[in-house]
């Protein structure tokens, strides 16, 4: 399964990369979504970066503190939190009067976690000192992004934890975060294509 996921997104990124590559933001599809995205966390430490693929759909990259918790147990430390997102409500937000400014939208994603034992704090999961954990899952998030940059983002969904050195199986994913986004950011005018 992780094959498959690191192979589909990596496939989605060639060819979107390739479509947007010398092509005006009207022209790609990008009308609600931004570019290229930066947000610095302040609550949970880190940085993410997303950026827009094509029409309501986003990649994003973050550092930050994560819990694994499934069927074997806990780890907390530092982990990398992958994601390739579909907003499926900024229509729906524009016509409201509502921001979708910085990707301000709610989205469903396919999702990855890699929780490293380098960086790992806590865990009651018996096995190997050196053992890592990574989550594949969807996801179900609510992200805004404020005038001011002010940012936050709530996710939860469930997938499959798959241990290195350790047993694998089923179990939550809960994120939180809360930053800042330091790069310019669309008009909170809407725009119509």
């Amino acid at each position: 399964m992780k094959k498959i996921f690191f192979g589909l997104l990596a496939f989605a990124a060639f060819t979107v990369q390739a479509q947007i590559r010398g092509v005006t933001e009207k022209g790609s599809g990008l009308v609600n979504l931004e570019p290229h995205q930066i947000t610095l966390n302040l609550i949970n430490p880190g940085i993410s970066y997303e950026i827009g693929l094509f029409r309501n759909v986003s990649a994003s990259a973050a550092t930050g503190f994560g819990l694994a918790s499934y069927e074997e147990g806990y780890a907390f430390g530092y982990a990398l939190h992958n994601r390739v997102r579909y907003y499926h409500n900024f229509n729906r937000r524009l016509e409201m009067g509502k921001n979708v400014s910085g990707n301000s939208g709610n989205y469903v994603a396919l999702s990855n976690t890699i929780f490293f034992s380098q960086l790992r704090v806590a865990t009651d999961i018996e096995g190997p000192k050196d053992f890592n954990v990574g989550f594949y899952g969807m996801l179900y998030g609510v992200q805004r992004t404020y005038e001011k940059g002010f940012n936050f983002n709530a996710e939860f969904g469930a997938g499959y934890y798959k241990g290195d050195g350790v047993p694998s199986g089923y179990g939550p994913l809960l994120n939180f975060t809360f930053g800042w986004v330091p790069t310019k950011r669309k008009s909170r005018i809407p725009v119509f294509d």
